[in-house]
């Protein structure tokens, strides 16, 4: 099984190819994460990217997670963040140590996992909202499904970083089946 840095680069590869989907006239379409439009989630996710790199290299990230760091060029934010990400999970040290959340220290391996929760399940609610399903990762939806339950996912719905899952046919895309697991609600 390949790491969980080669999970997050893939993942950041493929929720770039989402984020390149989206044109300017879609950032206010509604998401699968309740109350957030395009533009409102795909910050929450450039903001957190960007947050993740600095805590890892031990440096001042450049705002609050839910500061804008969109600006007027959201196709350029993320690449940026996607950039300052990657080489951060690629230090030596990356998983060694302990990484501050919002809600405390966690391992750094165990923050890798969540990171790369936030990076594809984020990446999908963009997907689904703007039409363009059709650029989601499959296997990367399916591994992380079956990496987060074979883990004990109930310890991030908690604090209310994700809702109950949501009942889904298990014959739809992997994707839509990590959405549900994850609380979204899709119809």
């Amino acid at each position: 099984m390949s790491s969980i840095v080669d999970h997050i680069d893939t993942a950041l590869t493929a929720t770039g190819r989402i984020v390149d989907a989206i044109a300017a006239d879609q950032l206010s379409a509604p998401t699968p994460c309740e109350k957030w439009d395009v533009r409102t989630e795909l910050n929450h996710l450039v903001g957190g990217m960007r947050i993740f790199a600095a805590e890892l290299t031990g440096t001042d990230p450049g705002g609050e997670h839910e500061s804008d760091w969109l600006t007027t060029d959201h196709h350029a934010a993320y690449r940026t963040a996607a950039t300052l990400d990657r080489a951060a999970w690629h230090r030596p040290d990356a998983l060694s140590g302990t990484v501050r959340l919002g809600f405390g220290p966690v391992p750094g391996t165990l923050a890798a996992l969540i990171h790369l929760t936030e990076v594809l399940v984020h990446g999908m609610d963009l997907a689904v909202a703007t039409g363009r399903e059709d650029l989601i990762d499959q296997r990367a939806a399916a591994d992380l499904l079956e990496i987060l339950r074979d883990n004990d996912f109930d310890n991030f719905r908690r604090p209310g970083m994700f809702g109950p899952a949501v009942g889904i046919a298990a014959a739809v895309p992997a994707h839509r089946r990590l959405l549900a697991f994850t609380g979204r609600a899709l119809l």
